[in-house]
Parts: C-alpha cells; structure tokens; sequence
C-alpha cells in the first residue's frame, strides 16, 4: 500500500492533477495508466483540469482570427472566445479522454460551463482584457457524480457566469479553485523534475524558502513562472501543491509510492499540523 495513503488515512481522497498545454505531447502512457491505477487500485478520485494554450495559438492562426495583446496578455473576445472554447473543450480535452480510454479507465470530458461546475466573475486586475475571468465558486455536483461511478473527469478551464456569459479562466487558476473546494491536493504536472539546488532535487520547499531561492537566483528561467504557480495556488487555499515531472515514466504512481520525486509544497497551516502531530507521536 502507498505510503501517500496510509499517511493521509484515507482511502477515498480527492487529487486533482492539473496539465499545462505545453506538456501534454510530452506526456507518456504509463502517466495516463497511473491515473487510472490510482483510481481503480488506491481508490483516490482524480480530477484532470488541463490548459491548452498551443493549441488555442494555432487555431488563432490557422483560423485567421486577428488578436491584440495589452501587458504581454491577449484580450479575449467572443470570437476569441469561441476558438478557445474549440480548442481547450474539443481538441485538448478529448485528446485527454481518449488517452485514458486507451489506459482501460473511464474518462469523461466537461468544461467548467457544463453544469457551472466553474462559476465566473469577472477579472477584476484588469477590464482591458475582455472575457478573462476568475473562479467565483466551484459547484462540485457533477464532478462528484462521476467520481462515485468511477469515471475520471477532464475538466477544460472555460466558466461561466449567471447570465450565461462564457469566460476564459488560467488553467493555473481552476485548478486550484477545483483543489481548495474539495480540499484536495494539487499535482502540477510539467516537464522538469522539480526544484533543483545544485543540480540536487529539493523535495520541501515554504513560500519563504522559494522566494529567497527567487532571490538568490537558484530559481531562475522557466521554473520561476512554475514556483509562483505553486505558490499562488498556496494562497488561494490550496493545503499541498506538487510539481512533478509527469513526461518521466511512472513518475506519478512513484510518488505516490515513495515521495522521491517532484517538489512539494505545503501551507504554513498544514506544516504546523505535521509538527505538532510529531512531537505529540514522540
């Protein structure tokens, strides 16, 4: 039995598993296969939330559909609205489906519109940016649905609001709104195998911690936008967030297993917990 599950004291928790755009093609089939084996083995209950940003880009272009960016980001109109909806809901998203199908698990694709799963409000940073939103509330009836059937759910980060207005949500974002309403621990799946200092793994890391390695310099690169993503997720009421490099073969299942892989992230809240709890235990 996972060390994971006897430490958590639950056989039936919530993970929700979320994967940027970037990463997808990358992806093995044994990550999809670990998945359905902490399903249907560990009886945990996957999410899979999922961005798509490639594949939106290419769409944008091949589609001829004329963009305009303010602050690096692109201002999202109905048009916009509607190839994003095309290619996160339809093309990432049963990409997604058909992978586990193949892994022999049952899988069912949805956006945050269906069932307003995502209820959305505006971004309030920022009204240049047209149709970006931010999660109000997560309604968490039909993910559960599918959950107690035993059926994996792929959720695409478009929301929507109470008068029916679409809106497009960071996948970053999502899931972490999806991780902070079940109370579930957040897996960010990338292509790195976590923090390094040194070329050595760090497997812990505070938000202290990350910001001086920010600091200093031994986070630098592509892995700064990650550790912020982790960090954020933290804030909004995430209680553990992973980064895990989910291109690695069996990487998923491994930690699970052992822990040795990725670099976890923990509340200050959840931290003071673990403490007390040990020093009570000696």
């Amino acid at each position: 039995m996972p060390k994971y599950i006897i430490r958590g004291g639950s056989c039936l928790s919530y993970i929700v598993i979320k994967c940027g755009g970037s990463v997808l093609d990358k992806l093995p089939d044994t990550f999809y296969k670990n998945i359905v084996e902490l399903m249907e083995q560990y009886h945990l209950k996957p999410i899979v939330v999922h961005g798509g940003g490639p594949v939106v880009s290419n769409l944008l272009q091949t589609l001829d559909v004329q963009t305009t960016f303010v602050n690096g980001m692109r201002v999202t109109t109905e048009e916009i609205l509607d190839v994003v909806e095309m290619g996160l809901s339809g093309i990432v998203n049963k990409k997604i489906v058909r992978e586990i199908t193949a892994q022999n698990g049952r899988a069912i694709g949805l956006s945050g519109v269906d069932n307003m799963t995502l209820e959305a409000e505006p971004l309030a940073s920022n009204h240049k940016l047209g149709y970006v939103g931010q999660v109000a509330s997560v309604h968490l009836t039909g993910l559960n649905a599918l959950l107690d059937k035993g059926i994996i759910p792929v959720l695409s980060p478009l929301a929507v609001d109470q008068q029916g207005q679409r809106w497009n949500i960071n996948a970053d974002l999502a899931a972490a709104a999806v991780a902070t309403t079940m109370q579930a621990s957040l897996y960010m799946i990338t292509d790195v195998d976590g923090v390094l200092h040194q070329d050595t793994l760090v497997p812990k890391l505070s938000a202290q911690e990350a910001e001086e390695m920010i600091d200093s310099g031994s986070i630098y690169g592509g892995m700064i936008p990650k550790v912020q993503a982790a960090l954020n997720s933290i804030e909004a009421g995430v209680r553990k967030v992973v980064i895990l490099n989910g291109a690695k073969k069996n990487s998923l299942m491994d930690f699970f297993i052992e822990e040795k892989t990725g670099t976890v992230f923990e509340s200050v809240q959840r931290r003071n917990k673990q403490t007390v709890a040990e020093e009570v235990s000696n």
